[in-house]
């Protein structure tokens, strides 16, 4: 058995294409990394700055802040913003001396995001300047301004589009978010989940490749004589076949998520990792009420689940088919084809939408997506679906493959 599992490993790794294969993924996970990377930082002077000493200065303005986002906090930010806003600098048509003037207020600039959020006048609205025009008198509706915006978009805009049942699961998911939630230096972490959907598609197209010839291989070589005839051609070596199939999407996936991670964290910095996610701009809106980390997870999780499936939904392709080729589409049809039917606007479509495996490639986006489902008489979101869907679906596939390639007949 273990000569069988070298014998597969070698099989994939040994051929030119393989060792080209996990050369540009390094690469292009050393591109993503340079991209996440890339802080910028404006010195007193107004000029920017990048590189570590840049993130250092950054992470020590917005360090300052940290702390409960309770309403003195949100009045002392509303009027340092004021403060900064209102002086010659920035009242200046000078570029150089408004750069001067936003160096001022980088630290507050994160929280000054989650401002013109909660009081702009539409849920679905950003006006990037509504916190300028906020008095601190203004600061006790910040939390109650998010179910409040909630509550109007369902009854105006989205009306139809949700149940009663539904609309009364976001509200309360809204209501139950505990307040005032911490705030903290958190560049790090919202780098990292901005570009994770590419490194966990760049791993799944790339896994996609190595994968498609372990059952398709012996038809194309003209092998398949001496393999179906063999002792174990259709039993131990068939299992091996998988195990070593599975073996590989585990360790190149987590081989590449933990360098991406500790590469953006080592770097930027892994403060911040206990804030609830609605403590940065990006998840405001998101209804799952859960922290930094748990979203972190949760993304690595699902990326892992969804390469899971997508790799076996690939060798049962391959094993049907005998060709690496039609294999090799499968992760490119599963990412590709759903962006281009998200442009139908139909409730139906979305639900669907919501429940195809592209969505654990990205499940940090997901997060942020109304997304619902009633089932047994209670609301569910998406991303809980999915991380119970796609393990069954992955362990049935399997045994399929199994039964499948070891009903081959030789050619």
């Amino acid at each position: 058995m273990k000569m069988m599992f070298r014998y597969e490993l070698k099989k994939v790794f040994a051929r030119a294409g393989g060792k080209v294969a996990l050369f540009l993924l390094l690469l292009l996970i050393g591109i993503t990394c340079y991209f996440a990377t890339n802080v910028t930082y404006v010195n007193e002077q107004g000029k920017t700055e990048a590189g570590p000493f840049a993130v250092s200065r950054l992470k020590a303005m917005q360090k300052e802040w940290a702390g409960y986002l309770n309403e003195e906090t949100i009045q002392r930010v509303i009027s340092e913003n004021k403060k900064i806003r209102t002086s010659p600098e920035a009242m200046s048509e000078d570029v150089p001396l408004k750069d001067i003037a936003y160096s001022r207020g980088q630290g507050i600039q994160e929280i000054r995001n989650l401002l013109n959020c909660s009081y702009t006048a539409h849920f679905r609205e950003y006006d990037y300047y509504r916190a300028d025009s906020l008095s601190e008198n203004d600061a006790p509706a910040f939390y109650s301004n998010r179910v409040s915006l909630l509550a109007q978009w369902l009854e105006e805009e989205a009306d139809g589009l949700f149940s009663e049942e539904e609309k009364e699961y976001l509200i309360g998911q809204y209501s139950r978010l505990q307040t005032p939630f911490y705030y903290d230096y958190m560049k790090g972490w919202t780098q990292l989940f901005e570009y994770a959907p590419t490194i966990i598609m760049i791993t799944m197209l790339i896994l996609g490749y190595l994968i498609s010839g372990i059952f398709s291989n012996e038809f194309s070589w003209k092998s398949d004589a001496i393999f179906f005839t063999s002792a174990y051609g259709r039993n131990r070596a068939i299992r091996t076949k998988l195990k070593s199939a599975f073996f590989i999407v585990t360790v190149i996936y987590w081989a590449a998520v933990l360098l991406y991670t500790l590469s953006i964290l080592l770097y930027l910095g892994a403060d911040g990792w206990e804030c609830p996610v609605q403590a940065d701009f990006s998840g405001w809106k998101c209804f799952y009420n859960i922290t930094v980390w748990q979203k972190y997870i949760l993304i690595v999780a699902g990326g892992y689940i969804g390469c899971l499936f997508i790799s076996s939904l690939g060798m049962f392709v391959s094993a049907k088919t005998k060709s690496a080729v039609w294999a090799v589409m499968v992760p490119f049809v599963l990412i590709f084809i759903p962006s281009f039917l998200s442009n139908i606007n139909s409730p139906a479509v979305s639900k669907i939408l919501g429940l195809l495996p592209d969505q654990l490639l990205q499940a940090g986006t997901a997060l942020n997506y109304f997304t619902l489902y009633t089932l047994g008489g209670k609301v569910w979101g998406a991303i809980p679906i999915l991380l119970v869907i796609y393990p069954l679906l992955t362990l049935l596939i399997a045994p399929v493959t199994y039964r499948e390639y070891r009903h081959k007949e030789i050619s």
